[in-house]
């Protein structure tokens, strides 16, 4: 969906109609998917007008949904009025061109609303930069030859001679201003790195919240920080990583961060530009895994957020998984712990505090004054 230059939709333009196709390739979780695709599109300030779901065996090379089925949508978007079609799926340039050709009307894949949304709600000088630096690299996966006409190396009368087509005039500039944002987003991480490496000097515990979005992580930092980080019922709410500290009895120092929210085939781009931030959850001395305990498909969420922290290499990072919201999953308050005894879970609810004591018991447990071993860096170097 587009955007002002500013990475905000303007607040007095009307909302986007959109028809949304989710397809079912044997993956299963098809309704759950499906009911996060509504909140994306949600989200991204669209009015859900249709919605059509199929079962293929596998994505058409041309139009991803087949003929037929891309007919069917035709049909159903004029009858709906829609302004665009989202599909639930990350689609190739081709792909894309070739629906936007067949159903006359904008055509956005998740990939596309996703960093569409963070575009939106991006609201400090790095998140900004972050969020173009992804948009611009899924844009030069897209360029395509519509200035044809004036390509030099086709000859003909007022077009002979040296110089640029349209699309490698775009391809340049694109290149350029990527070149720019990454020297940029660097000088930003290394001043990161140097006040990591302050706390860690002054001995204290890096605690990073991560989790699924949505899961309740920045109403609970708010509970265990007194903080008053935006928190809402929606997804990315937050986008810009928050630290304070954690005051525990009995407990080192410890700083909390808050950081951006994950979700099911996170676009690698924008994994990639959150680079800097999403180096506190790297770093950090404990992860603590914030989930959902009442949605259908924590399991399928969990995976995907493990999946994100293998990827920017926090796969080894020590972790407790919190079992947030059990008041609406009607789960009792406290602690599970392993067959050695070891804390592994805490079950909680951010939103009336129960389970709170118990989790800053862990971490005393966990983090006893006085007791603070080699960093672990050094200790696995």
């Amino acid at each position: 969906m587009p955007t002002s230059g500013s990475g905000r939709r303007s607040t007095s333009a009307a909302r986007d109609r959109a028809l949304l196709v989710e397809l079912d390739f044997g993956a299963g979780a098809a309704a759950e998917r499906l009911s996060e695709l509504k909140a994306l599109a949600s989200s991204a300030g669209a009015d859900i007008a249709d919605v059509v779901t199929a079962r293929r065996a596998r994505p058409d090379p041309a139009l991803f949904a087949g003929r037929g089925k891309v007919a069917e949508i035709a049909t159903r978007r004029a009858g709906a009025r829609a302004d665009l079609v989202i599909f639930d799926h990350a689609l190739s340039g081709v792909q894309q061109r070739n629906l936007e050709r067949e159903l006359d009307c904008r055509v956005v894949d998740r990939v596309s609303l996703i960093l569409d949304i963070f575009a939106q709600r991006a609201r400090s000088a790095e998140g900004k930069l972050q969020v173009e630096l992804a948009q611009l690299k899924h844009q030069s996966t897209r360029l395509v030859r519509g200035w044809t006409h004036l390509e030099r190396q086709k000859g003909g009368i007022g077009l002979r001679g040296p110089g640029e087509t349209q699309l490698e005039t775009d391809r340049r500039l694109i290149g350029i201003r990527v070149k720019l944002l990454n020297d940029r987003l660097d000088k930003l991480g290394r001043q990161r790195e140097t006040r990591a490496r302050a706390r860690r000097r002054a001995e204290v515990r890096n605690v990073a919240l991560v989790g699924y979005t949505n899961a309740g992580k920045s109403t609970l930092f708010n509970r265990l920080t007194g903080a008053s980080v935006y928190a809402a019922d929606q997804l990315f709410a937050t986008l810009d990583t928050t630290l304070r500290r954690w005051h525990l009895p009995g407990a080192d120092a410890v700083v909390l961060s808050d950081t951006v929210g994950f979700i099911r085939d996170l676009p690698h781009d924008l994994v990639a530009a959150f680079r800097a931030t999403l180096k506190e959850a790297v770093d950090a001395d404990l992860l603590l895994h914030v989930v959902d305990a009442s949605h259908p498909d924590r399991d399928a969420q969990v995976a995907a957020v493990d999946a994100v922290l293998a990827e920017i290499g926090a796969a080894a990072v020590p972790r407790i998984l919190l079992l947030n919201k059990c008041d609406a999953a009607a789960l009792e308050s406290g602690v599970e712990r392993d067959e050695y005894g070891k804390i592994r879970a805490v079950r909680l609810s951010a939103l009336t505090g129960a389970g709170v004591p118990e989790l800053a018991a862990a971490l005393a447990e966990r983090f006893p004054r006085g007791a603070r071993e080699l960093p672990r860096q050094a200790a696995t170097a």
